[in-house]
């Protein structure tokens, strides 16, 4: 496959500035696994299976009911012992319940940090986009857009530039309002417009303390970023919690109150801040952002206390921050056994819903763990486990992905991995009741086979 790929490559057919003459397929799900090599007593910071990673990475998939297809991309690979990133795409087709052998949108050639993951985007037309983070010169990112709507066959490079952790919304009839990171000083926040995605604004900074991981998400005409504080740059100290949001494309950015704020945000110290935690000595991980059946903003974050793993650090505390009635409300959802336990919030009027990795795992002291489904009946005061949606795992299960105008079929994507060493790593997805878990082939032989049951 390797070679395929170089000679694809030779070829001119994923040289980057060029167009796809023909799809590049692999023969299967194979996720990237990988390590961070900032290791302590109980292993590495985060490590394992992350095709799915980072939670700044949004959407990474899409159900578009024109077609009743759920696009995605993750971070792939050629092999279980092939550490090299492969930005894949592909679909679950809900009607035929298959999906095709997934295809090579770009080799990151020289890369296996699944920091150069993708997100996707799919615009009034049809045509799918595909946003490649790289976060220097020498290791760019990308826009990529398909050449025909809703197909994955042929890709075009739009733009080469430094972004990372991507998050391009798209806006009725006024194109892309885009939220990224460049390393300027620190993770800062920038964003940018597009009406049609070929011509971009210039790029303007929203935040920079000294770093930030920065989730958002779009409702009505109404874009919503929250992100932490890195004191120092040390992504280790990531603490606090902020909110803007904008109603006008980024033309004027306000509080959750209303109030007008200027941007570029550069004092840890304004009116943005929803939580001061450095005040608390607490480390902060956003997980997600959704909105309540009155629009209004709902925080899904683990709070921690020390960034290192393993049981001399207190458990991760899940918990939910919901503005409602003039005051953001904080309540706990359950504790889990690492920072990096990442899982998504769902929101359908009265009914609350948290997919992620909450039970320990086979690595215990690893990234991820066993998926389960927690419910609130209360808007997120309290919580309920509904069931363990994994068990008795092989590998833990991390980064459970919420899909932009989720499916009831296709409701949470995620990969698996061991936390402890190189392993094959495979990917999955259940259904709204999370009483259903398919895993996508990781071999394939035909064009199209179906994802095999598990669960």
């Amino acid at each position: 496959m390797r070679i395929m790929i170089l000679l694809a490559m030779t070829l001119g057919i994923l040289r980057i500035g060029f167009t796809q003459e023909q799809a590049i397929k692999v023969s299967g799900y194979k996720g990237i696994w990988f390590t961070l090599g900032q290791f302590s007593e109980y292993g590495d910071k985060y490590s394992g299976g992350l095709g799915t990673y980072t939670a700044n990475h949004i959407p990474i998939a899409i159900y578009s009911p024109e077609v009743k297809k759920t696009f995605f991309v993750y971070g792939g690979t050629t092999s279980k012992d092939d550490r090299h990133l492969l930005i894949m795409i592909s679909y679950y087709d809900h009607q035929k319940k298959v999906v095709p052998k997934p295809v090579i949108v770009l080799d990151k050639e020289g890369v296996n940090d699944p920091h150069d993951n993708a997100s996707i985007s799919i615009d009034e037309q049809g045509f799918i986009w595909v946003f490649v983070s790289g976060r220097a010169k020498l290791r760019p990112g990308f826009i990529f857009k398909s050449t025909t709507p809703y197909s994955i066959e042929r890709f075009e490079k739009i733009l080469e530039k430094e972004m990372t952790y991507p998050q391009p919304w798209r806006q009725v009839g006024k194109g892309f309002l885009y939220m990224f990171t460049k390393y300027t000083n620190g993770r800062e926040l920038y964003w940018s417009t597009s009406a049609d995605g070929k011509t971009w604004m210039p790029d303007q900074k929203l935040a920079g303390m000294g770093g930030h991981y920065q989730v958002s998400n779009y409702n009505g005409n109404k874009l919503v970023s929250v992100f932490n504080y890195h004191p120092d740059g040390d992504v280790d100290k990531r603490t606090n919690i902020y909110l803007v949001q904008t109603e006008d494309g980024g033309n004027s950015w306000k509080t959750v109150e209303g109030n007008k704020i200027t941007t570029p945000l550069v004092d840890p110290q304004n009116p943005a801040l929803i939580r001061d935690y450095q005040a608390e000595d607490k480390l902060v991980y956003i997980n997600d952002l959704n909105f309540d059946a009155d629009g209004n903003p709902v925080i899904l974050a683990v709070i921690s206390s020390n960034f290192k793993p393993g049981p001399d650090s207190a458990l991760k505390t899940w918990t939910i921050m919901h503005w409602s009635n003039g005051k953001w409300n904080f309540s706990k959802v359950c504790e889990s056994t690492h920072n990096y336990d990442m899982g998504s919030l769902y929101i359908n009027k009265d009914n609350w819903t948290i997919i992620g990795p909450t039970e320990p795992g086979p690595q215990k002291w690893g990234t991820g763990g066993e998926m389960a489904l927690w419910q609130s009946s209360d808007e997120g005061s309290s919580w309920r486990k509904i069931r363990n949606i994994t068990h008795n795992s092989l590998y833990n299960h991390s980064y459970a992905r919420r899909p932009l105008n989720a499916n009831d079929d296709f409701y949470a994507f995620w990969a698996d991995g061991d936390a402890d060493k190189i392993s094959p790593s495979r990917l999955y997805f259940t259904n709204r009741t999370g009483d259903k878990v398919w895993m996508l082939p990781y071999n394939m032989k035909n064009d199209f086979e179906k994802p095999i049951q598990i669960k």
